[in-house]
């Protein structure tokens, strides 16, 4: 690691997307910018969205907002919310560098924050990282996913051939960049950072979880590309009241997936409880059984982590980042997408075997130390500090 004070950093995150507003995504450089924040300056070039103060200072985190048109919920954006983004990020940014000097840019999705980071770099002769988050390049359940879309895979391919450095999530997201964009640029594989919180203060005792049922549980923003149709479907299949499904999240499958639990007479197993605090969110975690998400594809998802932290076991499908620290019959049980069969199979194991389930659960407990915050912020500041030396990066 290059010795230089850390104090000397100065990152400009830019990101669309950054609590409250989104998933995964922004709450990862939520927590890489904490870590960051306790030695180096870092600002954060966010978007707008209803009564969010356009600035604000967390935790030594500057979050400067844009104003962007048209987006409806925290939980997602629309293309054009996204496309507005792009004007205001660059104006501000010009106003932040000039004020700032800043001497890295960590630019999260490669749309649409990767045009942002692009210019500023170029402008400001500056080192610009690049952060992918999977759902950024590769959508299947999205008609205009960027490796889809012609125009959309073309800006992709610019924006990942002049990145400094591209950081992957993944082997699947690493995978994906070089399938559907053929880049030429080495990428590095640095998973997701989790910041684990203080259980000792969280009281199960206060949730409606009844200790006698087998609860399933899950956490996302309600969109086709999660899926929760299967799990439904696998509850049906199974007709067992004892095993009840919580759903922490919003978003605009919500309606349908009510319709369809009604329509196979699961509605009184499954509950939608909406968005959550971090306390509620984890008091809920600490009290379920098992943690299922049935996505048609995941970048790496931290809620995997946030069950693995709980001491959760999981079920997930076969077919993302997720297997990468999550392997078969070791700490998970992974299935095909779409097949409602093996959930069903898989619930049914979990439910019935009681080494497996106790074999996953203390294996998650062990595994969850690998990814904290900590850890994954200096392997990023090492990356910084020898791009800003101009020292070569092995991946």
């Amino acid at each position: 690691m290059i010795k230089q004070k850390d104090k000397d950093l100065r990152i400009l995150i830019i990101n669309y997307e950054f609590p409250p507003l989104g998933g995964g995504g922004g709450i990862a450089s939520y927590d890489l910018a904490l870590e960051w924040a306790k030695k180096a300056k870092v600002d954060v070039l966010t978007s707008h969205f209803q009564d969010l103060p356009f600035f604000e200072t967390i935790e030594n985190i500057n979050v400067h907002r844009v104003r962007i048109l048209c987006r409806k919920s925290k939980d997602t954006a629309t293309l054009i919310s996204m496309l507005t983004f792009l004007p205001g990020a660059f104006l501000k940014g010009l106003a932040l560098f000039r004020k700032n000097k800043y001497n890295i840019i960590n630019t999260h999705f490669a749309i649409p924050s990767g045009p942002v980071g692009f210019i500023l770099g170029k402008v400001f002769k500056t080192r610009n990282v690049l952060s992918l988050h999977g759902g950024d390049i590769y959508d299947p359940s999205k008609k205009l996913s960027p490796h889809r879309n012609f125009i959309f895979r073309i800006i992709v391919k610019f924006i990942l051939n002049k990145a400094d450095r591209i950081v992957a999530q993944s082997n699947n997201t690493r995978y994906n960049a070089i399938r559907y964009y053929k880049t030429l640029k080495d990428i590095i594989i640095i998973p997701l950072p989790f910041n684990p919180p203080d259980l000792s203060c969280i009281s199960q005792s206060n949730t409606t979880i009844d200790a006698k049922d087998f609860t399933l549980i899950t956490i996302g923003r309600i969109i086709k590309r999660k899926a929760i149709d299967i799990i439904i479907k696998a509850l049906a299949d199974i007709d067992n009241i004892k095993i009840r499904f919580l759903i922490i999240g919003d978003g605009p499958e919500k309606k349908n997936l009510q319709s369809l639990a009604n329509e196979l007479g699961v509605a009184k197993q499954v509950s939608f409880v909406g968005y959550l605090n971090n306390e509620d969110k984890y008091r809920l975690l600490s009290a379920s059984d098992l943690f299922i998400l049935t996505s048609l594809h995941e970048g790496f998802g931290i809620v995997f982590m946030e069950a693995m932290f709980c001491g959760l076991p999981i079920i997930c499908t076969n077919n993302g980042g997720q297997t990468d620290f999550l392997k078969d019959e070791e700490n998970a049980i992974l299935i095909d997408v779409g097949d409602v069969r093996s959930c069903a199979d898989a619930i049914l194991r979990f439910y019935n075997d009681k080494a497996l389930f106790k074999r996953c659960s203390e294996n998650n407990t062990k595994k969850i130390n690998n990814f904290y915050s900590a850890n994954i912020a200096q392997r990023y500041t090492d990356i910084f500090y020898r791009l800003i030396s101009g020292e070569k990066i092995d991946c």
